[in-house]
């Protein structure tokens, strides 16, 4: 059976400030970046509007597209190639036309599909796929999904809070927020399209962050059972870690080649999923280690148990030499919890 990283004992928890650091710069960087040019790039589905993939015969120039669709009076409307040079997508995302999107579904479609039969020519463009949706029901799904990134969160807090004691739930939740704010700092960066398939990574992401954690914070629970004379929280960490680093490995490669294999044979509709989730591998791995890791150790610091245990958990969060058999007592009834 092949057995890899099997009984390392690399320390993790020593590099938490570089991790910090950068961490908060590509936070940062996304809120710099959200106050200068705006809020995420939401796809038709939220914003309402038509969206329509069409194929040229031949690779036509961009500027003689946009100049016939404003000719018909659809102005402001997006233009990008969508895979080769023949197939690009036309979004129709103004105010008046998503008005009139919401009249008669098939108005502007219609109209973008006579503009460009006028420019180039009867069979020269054909049209792949078009989708319109209306402004209420945009706004509505918009809502629907700031819900339920709401809902999947609290279900998380909840089992967090019934699973552990409460500082290791607080941990594992804030590192959860950590991956959240990081995401949505990587989808404004890389001005990735936020759709359903995004939502749906984004929610896939909280429950594959905070799974990751909780397997590691288990091991912890689990060593903080057996006895470890002489050794800080931190060292115990490191301990947890290296433990659980085989299973992490083998399970972070398989979903990252997953989702690799969508990013590159998928095509254009599922890219923005692959491409948040193979991100959300990454970010899932790195928070689990440095960010609920060091926020263990500072709850622990700042607010020790005032049971039996608080001596021998405090000296476990930063002064090994003052633990005594009562503290481990003590750490003992926090295990089995």
């Amino acid at each position: 059976m092949l057995r890899i990283f099997h009984n390392t004992s690399y320390g993790f928890i020593k590099h938490w400030k570089l991790a910090a650091i950068l961490t908060a710069a590509f936070i940062g960087a996304g809120l710099v970046t959200f106050a200068i040019t705006g809020g995420v790039n939401y796809s038709i589905e939220f914003t309402g509007g038509t969206l329509m993939q069409v194929q040229f015969k031949e690779a036509p120039d961009v500027a003689v597209v946009r100049s016939s669709l404003d000719k018909a009076g659809i102005t402001g409307s997006e233009i990008q190639q969508y895979g080769g040079p023949l197939e690009y997508t036309i979004r129709a995302r103004d105010e008046k036309q998503v008005e009139a999107q919401a009249a008669g579904a098939e108005g502007i479609s219609k109209q973008i599909q006579a503009a460009l039969d006028q420019q180039f020519g009867k069979g020269n463009v054909n049209i792949v796929r078009t989708e319109a949706v209306g402004p209420k029901v945009g706004s509505e799904l918009r809502s629907g999904a700031a819900t339920a990134m709401l809902i999947a969160s609290l279900f998380t807090l909840v089992y967090l809070a019934i699973r552990f004691d409460w500082r290791f739930g607080t941990a594992a939740v804030l590192a959860t927020a950590h991956d959240i704010l990081v995401t949505f700092a990587f989808i404004k960066l890389f001005h990735i399209e936020v759709s359903l398939t995004v939502v749906a990574a984004i929610l896939t992401l909280l429950g594959y962050s905070a799974n990751d954690t909780i397997i590691i914070f288990d091991r912890v629970r689990e060593n903080l059972r057996k006895p470890h004379k002489g050794l800080t929280l931190s060292t115990l960490l490191d301990k947890s870690i290296n433990e659980t680093l085989p299973r992490s490995i083998m399970t972070h490669a398989t979903t990252l080649a997953a989702t690799l294999a969508l990013l590159g044979l998928a095509g254009e509709v599922i890219r923005p999923f692959a491409l948040v989730m193979a991100f959300g591998v990454f970010i899932a791995t790195f928070s689990s280690i440095y960010v609920a890791g060091p926020i263990l150790l500072w709850i622990e610091s700042k607010y020790p148990r005032t049971d039996d245990g608080a001596t021998a958990m405090a000296a476990r969060a930063g002064n090994a030499a003052a633990a005594t058999t009562k503290g481990g007592r003590g750490a003992e009834r926090l295990a089995a919890r």
